[in-house]
């Protein structure tokens, strides 16, 4: 069984820190060793880890994607709109994915390390999947 984390994001590229959403899914699962395994189910969407101990970190790794991938009208597969062509893009350099170990019953990060989601192509409702595994040691 996984769990799920759904918020509302606000208009194009923006970051959302998710850390403590995750941290209480793991504390209430009483999980003290294993994994956290998050997947986010959206194309225009990514998940990353990072700093998020600066706020202002985040605005430019947004501004940094937005140059690398900016939106326009020569897309190939334009089905949407252009955002929606370069918000798949976006998704691809960022990826889908990530994997946290959990020892005492939490996250293990570094000291500044944060689990950011990454919106491309809002406002949309999205949804974070967490898979909680315990350790057989644990068990």
């Amino acid at each position: 069984m996984y769990h799920k984390i759904t918020f509302s994001t606000t208009v194009g590229d923006s970051l959302f820190d998710i850390t403590a959403q995750v941290r209480e899914m793991v504390k209430q699962s009483k999980v003290t060793s294993g994994i956290c395994h998050l997947v986010v189910g959206h194309t225009t969407a990514a998940i990353t880890i990072n700093s998020s101990a600066d706020p202002a970190t985040g605005k430019d790794i947004v501004a940094e994607i937005r140059r690398l991938v900016p939106t326009r009208t020569d897309f190939t597969h334009i089905f949407d709109t252009p955002s929606d062509a370069a918000a798949h893009i976006k998704a691809c350099i960022i990826g889908n994915s990530e994997t946290v170990f959990i020892e005492n019953n939490d996250l293990v990060l570094g000291h500044s390390q944060g689990i950011l989601f990454f919106e491309f192509d809002g406002p949309r409702t999205r949804t974070v999947m967490v898979k909680i595994l315990r350790d057989r040691v644990d068990a």
